[in-house]
Formats: C-alpha cells, structure tokens, sequence
C-alpha cells in the first residue's frame, strides 16, 4: 500500500494529529507531543468563555451533540469540541470556529475578542504560534427562543 499524504495548512502538520515539539528548554533533547484534540479543547473552552457566544457548532453539529449529551447524560467531552477545528503542526496550529451569537453582540467585535482569547490560550498552554483562526457565526440565538421546544409547546397562539 501507499502512504498518501494530505497537503494541511500548517507546516510540519502530521496525518497522526500529534505533534513532536523539541523541548530545549530543558535540554535533554525530549520531546513533547500535543494531539490536535488538546488543542481544540482549549481553544473551545476560550471562544466559551467570551460574552455573546451562545453556542458552538453548526446546526447538524448542535442537534447531533444534543443526542449524544442526552444519552451519555452531559459526560462526553466532545462537547468541548464541538464547532472547533484545527491543524497542528510541529510549532503551529491553525483553527477554525463555528459558533451561534447573542442577539445584539456587535459581531466583529466578538469575533475579535473570540480570537484574542484563543490565541492567549493555546500559545500560553501549548508553546504553538497560531497562525490563524477562522470564525464562522452560523446563527444568531434570539432572546424569546426555547434551547429545545419550537412548536410552541404550553404558549398560547399568536394569531386565532
């Protein structure tokens, strides 16, 4: 068999999802690897923590990790995740957002603030420089919206 590589943004990105960072810090010529996963934890619980972002994922991302939560109870990790994507190579990472706003959130301002506190993030705890992040808003949550009862559920009709 072959071994087909991918082209990937970042220079030095593995097909594995590792990444192999010499530690000269220290000396001992080790290595550290970070999966790609790590990354997109953090940068997921950085973009969270920003006011105005109300969700992560597209709408077939939420609906899918919706279910997911609701039979592994809430304790799957994957909803740190959810809406993040990245690459990580050997000294850089890249990552791209999909995330839902608050109704009123000034969006460029947002995505900004998502950016800087991602960047903050994964360079403080993982050493990578990033390189980019992209941000997707793919909704806009509006305040008199129910997280998960559309059909008007025990409301009363707004037109007889």
């Amino acid at each position: 068999m072959t071994d087909m590589k991918t082209e990937a943004k970042v220079p030095g990105a593995r097909e594995s999802g590792r990444t192999d960072r010499g530690d000269s810090s220290h000396g001992d010529g080790g290595h550290t690897q970070i999966a790609d996963g790590v990354v997109a934890k953090i940068a997921g619980m950085a973009a969270r923590e920003i006011g105005g972002v109300h969700a992560m994922g597209g709408g077939t991302a939420r609906a899918v990790g919706a279910v997911r939560d609701a039979v592994t109870r809430g304790s799957d990790s994957g909803s740190m995740t959810r809406g993040v994507a990245v690459e990580v190579g050997e000294r850089q990472a890249a990552v791209d957002i999909d995330l839902v706003v608050e109704y009123g959130a000034a969006i460029q301002d947002l995505a900004a603030a998502v950016r800087r506190n991602v960047t903050t993030a994964v360079e403080r705890m993982t050493g990578l420089e990033v390189t980019e992040i992209n941000i997707r808003v793919d909704d806009i949550h509006l305040p008199d919206e129910d997280s998960g009862d559309e059909s008007g559920g025990g409301s009363s009709p707004r037109v007889q």
